[in-house]
């Protein structure tokens, strides 16, 4: 993967890791997307989950999760987006209420990092606003 942003959230690992596997939340941060789906139905993303998301100009594009890792102290999740290798997301855990969460954007892509600047922020509020209220 190529350039990576991140940023340190206070709250809990966990919050931030749901803000990025539940679909119906990624269109509160992400400012390309306007909506997700997965082809099963489900809300959460999961490893192998395959779907649609819907861009910000309305196109829907299919994707699938490529790599996905869980433990204690690292989450991620990367995928293919219209069958291109696109975003990498991690959530690293960086003390009980506190973690950090990244983006990487393919090494061809680095104009993408303006969207990831923008997301990164708005998933450290929402996390945040979610651990205090």
């Amino acid at each position: 993967m190529g350039p990576t942003l991140g940023i340190d959230v206070a709250a809990p690992a966990e919050l931030a890791w749901q803000e990025l596997v539940e679909l119906g939340r990624w269109p509160h941060w992400g400012p390309s997307v306007r909506a997700a789906r997965l082809d099963d139905g489900g809300a959460l993303l999961s490893a192998g989950a395959t779907g649609a998301v819907q861009t910000a100009v309305g196109l829907w594009l299919p994707f699938e999760i490529e790599e996905w890792h869980e433990s204690a102290s690292r989450r991620s999740w990367s995928w293919r987006v219209a069958g291109v290798r696109a975003t990498d997301h991690r959530v690293l855990t960086t003390g009980p209420s506190t973690c950090r969460v990244e983006m990487s954007v393919p090494w061809w892509a680095p104009a993408y990092l303006g969207v990831v600047g923008l997301a990164l922020p708005r998933i450290g509020r929402r996390a945040e606003a979610a651990a205090t209220g």
